[in-house]
């Protein structure tokens, strides 16, 4: 019913019975990998593989409900969770150590009455339970407490987990849609129910849309060695990256694999902002400066940078109303491509942003920057200007749609560790002729470039969209 090998928090988030009605919901998740295929262990199973007499969760199952008057079952059906369960390309259920560690948990909301039992697998003859058998907590709550739906991210496998978080303007963005998907540490809109994906795609190929590009990771590198750091770091020539420019770049280990790609905003001589997917870009730039002694500051701004895209033919028109710069910026009209401005929205004395010619969708854009204090009032300023324009809200499902006719790449899909820059498709982002200076990861993308293996291309469908 939920579409998905097991319900995680958000709009798929529900388990069913028979008749299905739901039972339960899942609130918060810091694992993410259960399974929902098999049923809980049983004497059989055991029996079979040489273990008579194995303890098993369907006995302990039948012992828990013997005094409810339930009939025993000679195996169970249950909710596998901290399983690390899943089908291999030859329809094989496999499993495999968990992702589980200590502490973590699943909370769900009971949307019934319902009775409940718990059993801690008894299994010790497979990977199942990571070979180290531990008793679990379970703790219930009143239906008086209040928690938010979210998912537990790690940046790496040792890191502490985050959970889930709206943007600054998550609320603004409610007011038009209940479909919200976790994204890289966020909930983002996936689509909007009056218009849905399709019109939410001519509009930003015909008129102008508005989406919550917030979760994009920034990190602020300054110091009297940031431009160093930079140039070694980041495949594009930095030193020629000039006050208010921006410029379109890849990130890469020694062997050529790319970390990430994003944007760099030149705000001063020594200060500049990363613009990534990723947060780990961020560590591999101060463990980077590190090992190399260099006297440089990098500070995650994530949380006090969140930002919008305001995309489409119609995008300048809309700002040009909202959008104030002081005499020594470009105005929204003077503003070029990959160039940025220090601005303010309604008048000199206004909300302080950064308003960049920049996007993800092909189409003429901005990207509105500002304090997550302060996005109510961005969002609210804009939409009222544009609604005139055609202006409608953009999710994930359109955004998909028109950056992949636009060609611009997205991690996981186009491009990973493995995947260099020329073979992703942005090789442009390689200058190996006229950029002089040393780069991490130069000499493997020299013979990575003149061996590729693989080349994203691009298909033209005659179709009606």
């Amino acid at each position: 019913l939920m579409g998905s090998a097991y319900p995680m928090p958000g709009l798929h988030s529900k388990y069913y019975d028979q008749d299905m009605e739901p039972l339960v919901e899942v609130v918060q998740d810091t694992c993410g990998r259960h399974d929902a295929f098999a049923l809980a262990c049983a004497a059989k199973y055991y029996d079979d593989i040489g273990y008579p007499g194995h303890t098993n969760c369907s006995e302990n199952f039948n012992k828990a409900l013997a005094d409810k008057g339930v009939t025993p079952r000679a195996g169970w059906m249950a909710i596998n969770f901290f399983f690390n369960t899943a089908i291999d390309a030859h329809g094989v259920m496999v499993s495999d150590e968990p992702w589980s560690r200590p502490g973590d948990y699943v909370l769900m909301r009971a949307l019934t009455d319902i009775v409940c039992v718990s059993s801690a697998c008894p299994d010790d003859t497979t990977p199942a339970n990571g070979w180290d058998l531990t008793d679990i907590h379970v703790r219930t709550y009143s239906g008086q407490h209040k928690f938010s739906r979210a998912i537990a991210r790690r940046m790496k496998p040792d890191s502490e987990p985050k959970m889930t978080r709206e943007t600054a303007f998550h609320s603004s963005f409610a007011k038009h849609t209940r479909d919200f998907v976790e994204y890289r540490g966020y909930w983002l809109a996936n689509s909007f129910a009056k218009e849905g994906p399709i019109a939410e795609y001519w509009a930003c190929r015909q008129d102008a849309v508005i989406m919550d590009l917030s979760p994009l990771r920034k990190f602020e590198v300054t110091g009297p060695d940031a431009e160093a750091l930079l140039q070694y770091t980041l495949t594009r020539d930095v030193k020629k990256l000039g006050v208010g420019q921006v410029v379109y770049t890849a990130m890469c280990y020694e062997h050529g694999g790319m970390i990430d790609d994003g944007t760099l905003l030149r705000l001063g001589k020594d200060n500049f902002r990363w613009v990534g997917g990723d947060d780990f870009s961020g560590e591999w730039l101060r463990e980077t400066a590190k090992k190399l002694g260099l006297n440089v500051l990098v500070r995650s701004s994530t949380d006090q940078m969140h930002n919008i895209a305001v995309q489409g033919p119609k995008s300048r028109d809309i700002l040009k109303e909202v959008v104030w710069t002081s005499p020594v910026q470009p105005s929204i009209g003077e503003l070029e491509w990959f160039r940025f401005a220090v601005a303010r929205i309604g008048g000199g004395n206004g909300v302080p942003v950064v308003v960049s010619r920049t996007g993800y969708t092909g189409e003429l854009g901005y990207e509105i920057w500002c304090h997550p204090r302060d996005a109510e009032k961005v969002f609210d300023a804009v939409w009222e200007a544009g609604q005139p324009h055609g202006l409608k809200p953009m999710g994930l499902q359109a955004l998909d749609m028109v950056r992949i006719e636009a060609g611009l790449i997205f991690a996981g899909y186009e491009f990973s560790d493995q995947t260099d820059p020329f073979e992703a498709g942005i090789g442009f982002t390689v200058p190996l002729k006229t950029k002089a200076d040393d780069f991490i990861g130069r000499d493997a993308l020299i013979r990575r470039k003149e061996h590729p293996q693989h080349r994203l291309v691009g298909l033209d469908i005659d179709a009606n969209i």
